[in-house]
């Protein structure tokens, strides 16, 4: 498809062992701190509806984890599955009124304005692909939200450092390159809402793992494989 096409769209819109190490104990820390159990089941409905057998694409490797995607149109129902998780957790706050606090709730409704403007943007572009936007999957925020405020703002900060570390962990492999830019522009402001409401919770400004904190904790952002972005979605997804 023209980039021209893909542009209009954007615009609405250390060594394997000590990688090992750390992403085991960055997913235990975010296991306690979600508190919620997602199912093998969840997981695997969201690694299969992130492929798409249409023109250009195919379907996905089998394999024991969750491959990357192979095209571009497999790469943007990734992010649009995950950017419908996030729009719908937000949806889920903002109707719960477990946020009391006007500068909290402001925030809350301008990230859920955010998301659902990255949701329309992704699925135009995966029409002019070719393909079908991924199916919207039912979510499991119910832990969070009950357990009040402090822990919404904490959930929704890691949501959106996953999100931005998905996007930097399939930049390499978008061939577009118009796609490629406005990847990066969500990337961004997936890192500012997690800045803002790290801000708000009163997180350092240096987190001890890639998904809390300010900022990561180093010079550059860190990127996620699938299987590592999957894994820990899957916990908010229903089983």
């Amino acid at each position: 498809m023209p980039e021209s096409q893909i542009e209009g769209q954007a615009a609405r819109g250390g060594t394997d062992s000590e990688r090992e190490v750390r992403y085991a104990a960055s997913r235990r820390r975010f296991m306690q701190l979600v508190g919620v159990a997602g199912g093998t089941a969840a997981l695997s409905t969201l690694a299969a509806a992130c492929g798409s057998g249409a023109e250009g694409g195919g379907a996905a490797e089998e394999s024991t984890g969750s491959p990357e995607p192979k095209n571009d149109l497999e790469i943007v129902n990734y992010a649009l599955f995950l950017e419908y998780l996030e729009e719908d957790f937000y949806k889920q706050v903002i109707e719960s009124d477990k946020i009391t606090e006007p500068r909290i709730a402001r925030l809350m409704r301008s990230i859920r304005q955010n998301e659902s403007e990255h949701v329309d943007a992704l699925a135009g572009v995966a029409k002019q692909l070719g393909g079908t936007p991924v199916a919207r999957p039912k979510t499991n925020f119910g832990a969070v939200i009950t357990a009040g405020e402090e822990k919404i703002l904490d959930v929704a900060a890691v949501v959106e450092n996953l999100g931005a570390a998905a996007y930097l962990g399939q930049a390499p492999r978008i061939q577009n390159l118009q796609l490629l830019a406005t990847a990066g522009t969500i990337a961004t402001v997936e890192a500012r809402h997690a800045a803002a409401l790290n801000e708000l919770a009163g997180n350092g400004f240096q987190g001890d793992d890639r998904l809390k904190g300010k900022i990561p904790d180093g010079p550059f952002g860190r990127p996620m494989t699938r299987e590592e972005v999957l894994d820990e979605a899957g916990f908010f997804l229903k089983t």
